[in-house]
Parts: structure tokens; C-alpha cells; sequence
């Protein structure tokens, strides 16, 4: 998986970090003030982004975070499969199977829409 290192205190809520080597969306983060005798913490609370799953992270802020690097991209679903969906980027014409998301409803052959891709996983993110 490629990723580069952030320092802790600049991620912003939107922003992707790994979190338990799970790539996660920022959705809160809290810098405390620091100590007599320490250095400032911050907390961070982030979204799974293809599991869904909330996780915490907590450290000082001072300290680097790894931080993924996410492609995007716009594809056509070429077919439904009942369960998932075959689409094909736009820009490259390649082809992955992936299952249907949940929140985003509508979906048919012919459907454009925008993906996000990190290693072997992705996930639609809108239909355009």
C-alpha cells in the first residue's frame, strides 16, 4: 500500500489516515493544550472506509500519522450481477467487480459514477 506521513495536527476532517493498517476517513479530530510536563495529544475519531467501522486514534500530536494514498476515479457500470456490480474506468477501460454499496441506491447498467480506489479495494462513492 503507498502512503506518506502527515504530521498528526495538520489532518482535517475529510482527510484519510490508517488506523489499525485500515484505511479510515478523519471525521473528528481534538488537539488538547499541552501539559506542565508533556506535549499536546490528539485524539482522532475516523470512519472505516470500506468497512464502515468507527475507530479511534490517539497520540501526540507532534507525531507523524500514515496516511494512504487514495485514487479516484469515474467509471460506467457496465453490468449488475445481483449482488455486486461490474464497472469500467472511463479513462483506462479496465474492469473490476465489486459489491453494491449499501447507501447508494438506483443503480443499473449504463450508470455513471465516481470510485475511490486504494491497493485492491474500491468503493463507489456517488453516482453522477
Amino acid at each position: 500500500m503507498e502512503k506518506r506521513f502527515v504530521r498528526t495536527s495538520h489532518l482535517k476532517p475529510g482527510s484519510y489516515v490508517l488506523v489499525d493498517e485500515q484505511v479510515c476517513q478523519v471525521k473528528d479530530l481534538d488537539i488538547s493544550k499541552p501539559g506542565k510536563h508533556g506535549a499536546s495529544k490528539a485524539r482522532i475519531t475516523a470512519i472505516g472506509v470500506f468497512d464502515d467501522v468507527k475507530r479511534n486514534l490517539m497520540q501526540s500530536a507532534t507525531d507523524d500519522a500514515e496516511s494512504p494514498i487514495i485514487d479516484r476515479g469515474t467509471a460506467q457500470i457496465v453490468a449488475d450481477l445481483g449482488a455486486s456490480l461490474q464497472i469500467m474506468d472511463t479513462a483506462s477501460y479496465q474492469t473490476f467487480d465489486l459489491p453494491k454499496p449499501k447507501d447508494i441506491t438506483g443503480l443499473k447498467a449504463g450508470d455513471e459514477i465516481e470510485y475511490i480506489k486504494c491497493d485492491e479495494k474500491i468503493r463507489i462513492v456517488r453516482k453522477k
